[in-house]
């Protein structure tokens, strides 16, 4: 019996002559894609016949491998026969494809001299169209303007990418009208050679090395930033409008002192603080002295200030002790702003007794200089800072007497961020040492030795007294007179007579000679009365005022009040009020009080 015929029948027959011919089929080399073979001419629709029998169709002659035992099978659908759809790849894309459709700007260039090779949409529409071949000196003439050949140059050398930030393009190029800004990014590449290889046996051509330049627009960006920049400026520039208006606009001028100050804000990239100094004259030739700094930037801290030293001031009318005025200060800090805290000295000078007093709330050491040069510090704060409250402030005094200079100052004359704040406060004495001259020359001496200039990061603020030296025919002009008074029927008779001999001696005029043994008479007629000994009557006379002034060792201060027409008494402060240009009193140190009156002289 002759098979040939049923061995395509038999089981397993077709899988392994399908098998064989995948075996014997070539494939495709390695990294080229899979190509379908060519279909084969359809067969015959008549099957092969051997020895009269028909013999079924074999794989050599369809191309496919009929079920197994001849089972017959439905074709399959038309999608199920369509080959599997392959993800895409980006091998497929172009330069064109990829960066032509980016809004970024793009140019590609190569060799030595940078001839373009490409730029992209976004580039010519900024720029124009742009002749590839030339140089970039010739054909990117914008890049020469912007600087970025010499960084190109740079980048073909060392193969790394540079960036150059937020160069500004202007308006009228190509498509746009009004100024850009672009950050550039310089690429090292290669570029193929483009062409037939000039020797047909060499298999690639070496490639040029090239400079990708990408441009990405940040105009939005750089506008936000100088609306941000000019609103940060008009901010500072009002917060420094309100610190001026609200430091004094001309320094009182005590009669025995010579005072200058200045406040310097931090440069345009500082916000301004809260640096302030005061002077108050408070009567009976005592002046008080008064710098501070509130911790903080901006109109907040710069209008806490001002709440300061308007407090200051008033609390000063009230000739308290320094530590007495600090304490007020302190609880007022914590009601204005829980948050904010600041620093403060206030000093309180007496020609009279030649000393500075001060209560100091955390702030800097105030500078003394002797009429010698030496230069030493007031002792440590003597309290914490304004707001912190709880605390108790206490006051210390330090000499000063004629020739005597003195330096208040905040912590942007003398602090640095990379050295701690006693060699600024060293370096501060030094300075002031040698600094001579009037106080304000000192104060810009100050300055200069510190190193503060217009760029400065932070506030600063400087006082300067000195209690000069009077001679010749300015010593003339300055006087002292003092009686001590020891109570008893003869005290009134002795101040009368004292006073009037006194005041004939400074060849003061008739009027004003009878104004001052009046005054004199009521005040010791008032402590008499009222106070303990022991009593002192004391006369003053400066260039500008004659003082009168009584202490006794009671501390109960009079009070100005109006008498009744049946009253004996009351009259003495009302009469001395009517005829003096101002009057007041205060408790001294040693429990105590003084009170005075002044009276103004005329200029001559």
């Amino acid at each position: 019996m002759i098979f040939t015929r049923w061995s395509a029948k038999l089981p397993g027959t077709q899988r392994r002559a399908a098998a064989r011919s995948d075996r014997a089929a070539p494939r495709p080399a390695s990294g080229t894609p899979a190509v379908p073979p060519t279909a084969a001419p359809a067969p015959s629709d008549v099957p092969a016949v051997a020895d009269g029998v028909p013999s079924a169709p074999t794989a050599a002659t369809t191309g496919s491998v009929p079920a197994a035992r001849a089972e017959h099978t439905d074709p399959a659908p038309a999608q199920d026969r369509t080959p599997a759809t392959l993800p895409p790849t980006v091998d497929a894309l172009s330069v064109h494809d990829i960066l032509g459709t980016i809004p970024a700007l793009v140019a590609v260039v190569y060799g030595p001299e940078h001839r373009l090779a490409y730029v992209n949409g976004a580039y010519a529409s900024v720029f124009g169209p742009r002749p590839a071949g030339r140089t970039a000196r010739e054909a990117l003439p914008e890049l020469d303007a912007l600087g970025l050949l010499p960084l190109m140059d740079q980048v073909l050398r060392s193969g790394k990418p540079r960036t150059v930030k937020s160069r500004k393009v202007p308006g009228g190029a190509g498509d746009r009208t009004r100024d850009g800004y672009y950050t550039f990014t310089c690429t090292p590449i290669e570029v193929a050679a483009s062409g037939p290889a000039p020797d047909p046996e060499v298999a690639c051509v070496a490639p040029h090395k090239g400079v990708l330049v990408f441009g990405a627009e940040v105009t939005d960006q750089i506008e936000s930033a100088e609306r941000l920049r000019a609103s940060e400026a008009r901010q500072r520039e009002a917060a420094v409008t309100l610190q001026r208006s609200l430091l004094p606009q001309e320094l009182e001028q005590p009669d025995d002192l010579c005072v200058a100050a200045t406040y310097q804000p931090g440069g345009t990239d500082a916000a301004v603080g809260g640096d302030w100094y005061d002077v108050i004259t408070l009567g009976a030739g005592r002046t008080a002295l008064v710098i501070g700094d509130v911790m903080g930037r901006g109109v907040r801290a710069a209008a806490v200030m001002g709440q300061l030293r308007t407090a200051v001031r008033a609390y000063a009318r009230l000739d308290l002790p320094p530590h007495e005025v600090l304490q007020l200060l302190d609880g007022l800090a914590a009601e204005i702003d829980a948050s904010q805290i600041a620093t403060c000295v206030y000093a309180v000078h007496d020609p009279n007794e030649g000393r500075l007093v001060y209560a100091s709330a955390g702030h800097l050491p105030i500078l003394v200089r002797d009429p010698d040069g030496t230069v030493h510090r007031a002792a440590e704060p003597t309290g914490p800072p304004l707001g912190t409250g709880g605390w108790l402030h206490t006051s210390g005094s330090v000499p000063l007497g004629p020739g005597s200079s003195a330096v208040l100052y905040t912590d942007g004359l003398v602090e640095r961020r990379d050295k701690d704040i006693d060699h600024g406060v060293e370096a501060l004495e030094r300075a002031f040492a040698g600094a001579a001259g009037a106080p304000d020359i000192v104060c810009d001496r100050l300055l200069r030795s510190l190193g503060i200039t217009a760029s400065h990061d932070d506030d600063v603020a400087i006082l300067v007294l000195q209690h000069p030296a009077r001679t010749g025919h300015d010593a003339e002009l300055f006087h002292n007179a003092a009686l001590e008074l020891h109570g008893g029927t003869e005290a009134a008779p002795r101040a009368r007579a004292f006073a009037s001999g006194v005041l004939a001696s400074w060849r003061f005029s008739p009027e004003l000679h009878d104004l001052g043994v009046l005054a004199a008479s009521e005040l010791v007629a008032n402590s008499l009365q009222h106070g303990t000994p022991p009593m002192r009557l004391r006369l003053r006379r400066t260039d500008r005022r004659l003082i009168v002034e009584v202490t006794d060792g009671d501390d109960h201060l009079p009070r100005r009040r109006r008498a009744e027409p049946a009253d004996e008494a009351g009259r003495g402060i009302s009469i001395v009020a009517t005829i003096a240009s101002s009057w007041g009193s205060r408790r001294t140190p040693g429990g105590g009080k003084a009170v005075w009156c002044e009276f103004a002289l005329p200029r001559g």
